[in-house]
């Protein structure tokens, strides 16, 4: 009896040693793609740029590090401008980058590669005097341009017919930037056309205008909007657009009580385009380090999931298609 149950418990182990082993076996053969390391890949990227990309990026980086966490990322927000030259000379591997692409810039070696869009978006603070008048009828283009470019409008009684004379206080970006770029396009100018009092960065407009009662000012949607009610974000209102220039904001112009409404009116081209627009990662050249052309396949592929999430419209699947040739070709 005792030989039969040493040899009984012998069996079973050899029997368990052997399920584990083939587990392991198993493990081992999986796909590289299938574990939580894709590999021992090792190495650095670096990206700088727009603050309208920059929420996205961080996004990105967060996920592809899941995947890659010996892969390290260094990003860093600080206009389009910045990031444009910090690739261009080398300081970084990736430029964040939020209006068009220059000729002069292409010649420098800018390699652009399309990524995502959203919009530029004006705003007023929410304590207004006059909010639900201006919110009623929205600002025609030519009013914009008579705020921002010419100076021809300098009090908000002048936008609805009362007799009072508080003036517009203007603020527009300090730093080179595509979304002031993105602004003054819209209006047929260029960034150092528009007036208005210089603040840095997207934050700083927004909160800018935010204590400003008379304020008026313009953001990227993702620092207009709250990122978890997609509602307003606390001390600033969207400008409606007026498109169609009628005087009074109609029901299909009516798109900015939360993100997900003006993110929708964007992809359906209700919005106009100018404000709205492509963003770009923009590289030296054409990328031949293997860790930047699989993080930005990556990009262009998996990373793609989290573009509409994020507060960001995605690009077409014919625009990543040609984005991802021009990386592996």
């Amino acid at each position: 009896m005792i030989v039969n149950k040493k040899l009984f418990l012998l069996k079973s182990l050899i029997k368990k040693i052997f399920i584990i082993f083939s587990l392991i076996l198993v493990f081992l053969m999986l796909p590289v793609s299938c574990k939580k390391n894709s590999g021992n890949l090792k190495g650095t990227i670096s990206i700088s740029g727009a603050w309208a990309l920059y929420p996205l990026a961080v996004k990105w980086v967060e996920e592809f590090k899941y995947i890659y966490p010996e892969i390290r990322i260094d990003i860093s927000a600080g206009g389009a401008g910045k990031g444009m030259t910090d690739t261009i000379s080398g300081i970084v591997d990736i430029g964040m980058i939020s209006r068009d692409i220059f000729d002069e810039e292409i010649k420098k070696g800018a390699y652009p590669i399309r990524v995502a869009k959203d919009a530029v978006i004006p705003t007023l603070n929410e304590n207004n005097p006059y909010i639900d008048k201006l919110l009623d009828r929205g600002l025609k283009k030519d009013e914009f341009k008579n705020i921002w470019i010419n100076g021809k409008i300098k009090f908000w009684e002048e936008l609805i017919n009362t007799s009072n004379k508080n003036k517009i206080n203007v603020y527009t970006r300090s730093d080179a930037c595509g979304a002031a770029s993105t602004w003054a396009k819209y209006m047929g100018y260029n960034q150092e056309d528009l007036l208005g009092i210089g603040v840095y960065g997207d934050p700083g407009l927004a909160e800018a205008v935010s204590k400003d009662i008379f304020g008026v000012g313009f953001n990227n949607i993702n620092y207009a909007y709250d990122v978890s009610t997609k509602k307003n974000v606390s001390g600033i209102k969207i400008i409606p657009i007026d498109i169609n220039e009628n005087g009074k904001i109609d029901s299909d112009e009516d798109f900015y009580s939360n993100r997900d409404k003006l993110i929708k009116a964007i992809i359906e081209d209700k919005f106009p385009s100018p404000p709205a627009r492509i963003l770009y990662f923009v590289t030296k050249d054409k990328p031949d380090n293997e860790i930047l052309k699989i993080f930005l396949k990556w990009i262009l592929s998996e990373g793609q999931k989290y573009v509409n999430e994020s507060g960001y419209i995605n690009v077409s699947d014919k625009i990543l298609k040609e984005e991802l040739k021009k990386i592996t070709d």
